[in-house]
């Protein structure tokens, strides 16, 4: 518990001890015994000044919030109902003159226990999803003159070496240039198992070092950082509303005028009619304790309060297994998917190449490899990355000029005075060379000099562990049709569609036909159904961008990838999607059960309030208990581990 909490407690405490001696006290000197006349030992007005304090001292910050309320045109919330109410109870025993002010101060007191409940159950929730994304570094670690020194990460430069001892985060996104140690990643992606790393492998932000001292060159500023990004979208995620909880906004403003509206016609129309029309006189007392019952029932805190909590815990608790939603209107619109397309490289595959042959070369497999390298040696993509791999040798950069890239084509560039095409199908036949196809499954790229067809390489790539599980699983929970978009062949497109039972596949695709592809898919949806795609390169930033729901890989995708999506997957692994999935629906589930419950109660007992049935005591379990109940519930929805 905080300060503010322990002093809400100690109030309880107080009140409730002072209204319990009161209520005894009572008993004893403030009614007359039955069957004797004259007056109680201890008068009424007396009553009402003792019962002042307990009343006052739970309820004072209640009766200002509401004064302020009414000074800021801000009349109708839950204080001013809960402040009118009260009040009026205690106006009601003054009338009657019965000296028992416990309903009153009984209302306030289990009013500010729900409080109390909420307050403690909300931070607590905080508490833990500020414990499990607590991966801000607090401090990067700079050799200096052979001495190391701490610095804000803030002030690292591209570049710099930074030193990571074992137990420290890495502070920063970069390349390791000396020794060897395993991560613990699990802050970042939920995964347990910790990841190997050595020299010339990029780490990122966030990792607890765990074994060995690594040097890194950083590669991005603290602001562009991986576990600056996570912090960002897991701090906005909040301010992306749901149609849920707009909905209760909305709900919240017509509401609590209506009731109070309502309550006023109730404790002034019955009496009117009983008087003037019926002559059974006017029954003041009885309606406007009823008009009041009627207010404390009608307080919306259940709703107003466990909506936005039921959608903030599911954010939170997708977060602790690596997946990130920016906001709780993608949380809800991932809960009504129904149609899921996927980029193949990188994605359901691990995007990691390999030369596996050379063919129809019209030189050595070596010259062929080297002009294939070179031309590729500006780029990152990871085919350029497996040319120079299997190249093998260090590449003069000064012998390649003019170097043009074809978006979805390949690349052309000046090679010690030759002009040198790498790269697919449609390269070669925009270039005007006949490529000789190959009958071997994988990406093939052709080469060409000078115009004149030189061979092919074939370089594979190796599908994901858990692909064909992700699929299974999305089956499972009732996605109605998965796709796969790439811009690979045919021939290889189809082969790991069908290994790995996606419905339906599309190949040779440029990024803007992907984006047709998804309208076309999106075409086919009917009702409330979504349709999410699932990528990691720059190229997939637009179909991100179009999709209803855009997922990114984003454990070592590109940034422009991540910024696109709606849902960034820490870890890589296609299984989460099915659990990112799952856990929108728990999320919405609990949502929705709220949502009827509590509107469910508060109708049934605001009739009963009307009729004369539910006293005081029930307007308090409809509004307190039923808060208590829906904060409790929504609390579930960060709890998904075993969703």
């Amino acid at each position: 518990m905080n300060n503010k909490q322990k002093k809400m407690l100690v109030r309880i405490i107080v009140a409730a001890v002072l209204m319990i001696v009161l209520k005894i006290a009572y008993s004893f000197w403030g009614e007359v015994p039955e069957g004797e006349t004259g007056e109680p030992l201890i008068r009424e007005p007396i009553w009402f000044f003792l019962y002042l304090i307990p009343y006052l001292v739970i309820g004072y910050d209640i009766l200002k919030k509401a004064f302020k309320g009414i000074l800021n045109r801000q009349v109708f919330d839950e204080n001013f109902l809960m402040a009118v109410a009260t009040i009026g109870a205690i106006a009601i025993a003054l009338i009657e003159k019965n000296g028992d002010y416990t309903e009153a101060v009984a209302v306030m007191l289990f009013y500010q226990i729900g409080e109390l409940f909420q307050s403690y159950a909300v931070g607590k929730s905080r508490r833990n999803i500020s414990d499990l994304m607590d991966i801000r570094p607090d401090y990067a670690n700079i050799e200096k003159d052979g001495a190391i020194e701490q610095v804000d990460p803030d002030e690292v430069e591209i570049g710099s070496i930074i030193v990571v001892s074992p137990g420290e985060k890495v502070p920063i996104d970069g390349v390791i240039v000396e020794g060897k140690s395993s991560l613990n990643t699990c802050a970042l992606t939920g995964e347990s198992l910790p990841r190997d790393v050595s020299v010339d492998e990029e780490v990122i932000s966030g990792c607890i070092n765990m074994t060995g001292v690594l040097r890194i060159r950083t590669t991005k500023e603290f602001g562009d950082s991986t576990v600056s990004k996570i912090l960002d979208l897991v701090e906005n995620s909040s301010s992306r509303k749901s149609r849920s909880e707009n909905f209760i906004s909305k709900f919240a403003k017509y509401y609590t005028p209506a009731v109070c509206i309502g309550a006023l016609l109730l404790a002034i129309l019955p009496p009117l009619v009983s008087g003037f029309i019926l002559g059974g006189g006017f029954t003041w007392g009885v309606w406007v304790y009823r008009a009041l019952t009627f207010l404390v029932i009608s307080c919306p805190c259940a709703l107003v309060i466990s909506i936005p909590l039921s959608f903030f815990a599911g954010i939170g608790g997708a977060g602790h297994e690596g997946i990130l939603i920016k906001g709780s209107n993608y949380l809800e619109a991932l809960s009504q998917v129904k149609t899921v397309a996927f980029d193949k490289t990188g994605t359901m595959t691990k995007g990691v190449f390999e030369v596996s042959g050379v063919h129809h070369s019209e030189m050595e497999d070596e010259d062929l490899l080297r002009y294939a390298a070179m031309a590729e040696c500006y780029s990152s993509h990871p085919i350029s990355r497996s040319l120079k791999k299997a190249y093998g040798k260090v590449i003069d950069e000064k012998k390649v000029t003019d170097v043009e890239e074809i978006g979805g084509g390949g690349v052309v560039a000046t090679i010690e005075g030759k002009r040198v095409a790498v790269g697919n199908t449609r390269l070669m036949n925009r270039i005007g060379v006949e490529p000789i196809e190959c009958h071997h499954i994988g990406t093939i790229v052709h080469v060409a000099i000078d115009e004149k067809y030189c061979g092919h390489i074939l370089i594979s790539d190796i599908i994901k562990p858990t692909a064909a599980e992700a699929i299974a699983c999305l089956h499972a929970k009732g996605i109605k049709k998965t796709v796969m978009l790439t811009g690979d062949a045919a021939k290889v497109g189809q082969t790991v569609a069908k290994e790995l039972g996606i419905d339906e596949v599309r190949c040779e695709l440029l990024p803007e036909h992907k984006v047709d592809e998804v309208e076309r898919l999106l075409k086919e949806l009917s009702g409330t159904e979504k349709l999410a795609f699932v990528g990691d390169g720059i190229n997939d930033a637009p179909v991100l961008s179009r999709a209803d729901i855009g997922i990114a890989m984003g454990a070592l995708g590109s940034d422009a990838a991540i910024e696109a999506a709606d849902v960034v997957l820490m870890d890589d692994d296609p299984v989460k999607i099915s659990k990112a999935i799952g856990i929108a629906r728990k999320c919405m589930h609990i949502v929705y059960e709220n949502i009827y419950f509590a509107i469910g109660v508060k109708i049934l007992c605001l009739i009963l309030g009307a009729v004369g049935i539910a006293n005081m005591w029930l307007a308090i379990f409809a509004d307190v208990g039923v808060m208590v109940i829906a904060v409790l519930n929504a609390v579930r929805a960060l709890f998904v581990k075993k969703v």
